[in-house]
């Protein structure tokens, strides 16, 4: 007996959602997320990419940093021939070789961080900036490397050392050869303390993992950028954990200075003058030989970080 077929009706709409399916648009990279003011690039770059109406800091990277805070032509870049090894063959979706030479290609640069010696208003230092757009700004083997020979250089020059930080953690590609980086650069900046070198820690927004947990937080004088996020794990992640409600400013950079974490948050526009005033009590000029100077008393005590820097090193002036 032959199959009964009924008739089956199928409607078919579509509704236009302007662009691709499901797709949320993307603010422009020069919009602010903030207060969605927008920039051209020159514009950006001229405001050291600080947004002019909110004063929202956008990650800067480190070639770029480099020229907000040195001298011009000043910096003489170390160690950068130095790449990172694949030991472990390490593969989550793509072969770690495949993701190391990505990362280079995007940002141009050997890895996560930048080192080299230069002077800041004229103050000689160690400068080491890190970079989040590689790989996250993640600390492996060559970040660590590159970090301690950096201490180095200032332990053998009496040089301070300047870092400027901006890092998701520990490289997980390279595993526990990442996690010995935090006690190697620890151990480099302890070599430092014992010198009595000074170190100043820059905290920039994202430092958290393994980097906040090592060296960054170390410095003699820690300064973070403003609604800078440092801790070891980001809110939401401690919220899980936890199951309490956190303060709105868990882990960014204000909570932190009130809780004597850093001594200072400075905004970026004013992070140059600061570091010289820094670099001057740490290293102060020598004086000219066989010149007679009018003794005035002492200088002025300056206010906050500075001045509980001025008495811990006994000095009545910066040079």
């Amino acid at each position: 007996r032959p199959a009964r077929v009924t008739g089956i009706s199928v409607d078919i709409s579509r509704e236009d959602d302007g662009g691709a399916a499901a797709a949320v648009e993307r603010p422009h990279p020069n919009t602010c997320p903030v207060c969605r003011s927008h920039y051209r690039d020159d514009e950006l770059r001229a405001n050291l990419r600080v947004c002019t109406q909110c004063g929202h800091h956008w990650v800067v990277g480190a070639r770029e940093r480099v020229e907000q805070l040195a001298d011009p032509g000043s910096f003489v870049e170390m160690d950068a021939d130095l790449r990172s090894a694949d030991p472990l063959a390490f593969v989550d979706l793509k072969p770690y070789t495949d993701r190391l030479a990505a990362a280079e290609l995007e940002s141009g640069l050997g890895d996560a961080v930048v080192c080299g010696v230069a002077t800041i208003a004229g103050r000689g230092c160690v400068l080491a900036v890190m970079d989040f757009g590689f790989m996250g700004g993640s600390m492996g083997s060559v970040v660590g490397e590159k970090l301690a020979r950096a201490a180095e250089r200032a332990l053998a020059t009496g040089l301070p050392l300047v870092s400027v930080t901006g890092s998701g953690g520990a490289r997980m590609q390279e595993n526990i050869l990442a996690l010995m980086q935090m006690a190697k650069t620890v151990a480099a900046i302890s070599d430092l303390n014992d010198a009595g070198i000074g170190y100043i820690s820059v905290i920039a927004h994202p430092t958290t993992g393994g980097v906040i947990a090592s060296f960054a937080a170390l410095g003699d004088v820690a300064i973070a950028e403003p609604n800078a996020l440092m801790s070891f794990a980001g809110p939401r992640v401690v919220q899980q954990t936890t199951r309490e409600t956190l303060p709105e400013d868990f882990g960014r950079a204000e909570a932190n200075l009130r809780l004597g974490h850093v001594d200072a948050v400075v905004p970026r526009g004013e992070l140059r003058a600061t570091l010289q005033t820094l670099l001057s009590l740490l290293r102060p000029a020598d004086p000219p030989e066989e010149q007679e100077t009018e003794d005035h008393g002492p200088l002025p005590e300056p206010p906050g970080v500075l001045g509980r820097l001025r008495r811990m090193l006994g000095r009545k002036g910066g040079g």
